[in-house]
Parts: structure tokens; C-alpha cells; sequence
């Protein structure tokens, strides 16, 4: 039984997601790392803390919300967690290609970087 919480959490309609939106958030690595991360994980998402950043919790909580409100990832509450999916199928109806190509391109930038990180994408 899944349980979700009635604390809402605002995100913009498909039509409303915006393309420098996504581009700005989308343009600092811990939140590159956040989408990298949601790119592996299932349409059950994840809680902010199965993501590993080295920035403070308010940081971290910062980072989120800009996704969420650049209609990159969406956020549901269940019990105290905070769950977080990757809007991949609306991302790639508004622009198709264009999330794929940034995680290919980060990928080849941590090979020529010698990271090891170990990302699904």
C-alpha cells in the first residue's frame, strides 16, 4: 500500500515548462548529478537523501527545488519523504532529444575528466 501525503507540492504544466528554464537548471552540476542519479531510477523516483551531494541539506534542498520548478524532476511526499522522479516523457515531448544529449555529454566530459563516478547514464 502506498501512502502519500496531502502536502502538495507546486510543479508547472507540461505546456508551461520552459526551455531556459530547463537550460538554467540543468547548467550546475549538482543538479546535473541529481538528473544523472533520476535518470537510473524508476517512475517510483527516489528520496533526496539516495543521492549523494556534498553541499549542505539546504543546499541540497535548494537544488531540488529548482529542478522542480524548472519542470525537470517532480516531487511527491510520501510519509515524511520527499520522492523524487525524473519528467523524462515531458521533457522529451517539449524538447525531443535534448535531455538525452546532456547526460550523453556529461558522461563524455567525467571520461575526459578520468571521474569514476558511478552513474547510470
Amino acid at each position: 500500500m502506498r501512502v502519500t501525503s496531502d502536502r502538495a507540492l507546486d510543479h508547472p504544466r507540461r505546456e508551461d515548462i520552459r526551455l531556459e528554464a530547463v537550460l538554467h537548471a540543468l547548467s550546475d552540476p549538482m543538479r546535473l548529478r541529481v538528473v544523472a542519479f533520476l535518470s537510473g531510477v524508476d517512475d517510483e523516483g527516489a528520496p533526496c537523501s539516495a543521492v549523494d551531494l556534498v553541499v549542505s541539506k539546504s543546499t541540497s534542498t535548494h537544488h531540488f527545488r529548482v529542478l522542480r520548478e524548472a519542470g525537470v524532476i517532480s516531487q511527491i511526499y510520501r510519509g515524511t519523504a520527499k520522492m523524487n522522479a525524473l519528467r523524462r516523457r515531458d521533457l522529451d515531448e517539449l524538447f525531443p532529444g535534448l535531455l538525452d544529449a546532456v547526460l550523453r555529454a556529461r558522461a563524455a566530459q567525467r571520461r575526459r575528466e578520468g571521474d569514476a563516478e558511478p552513474v547510470p547514464f
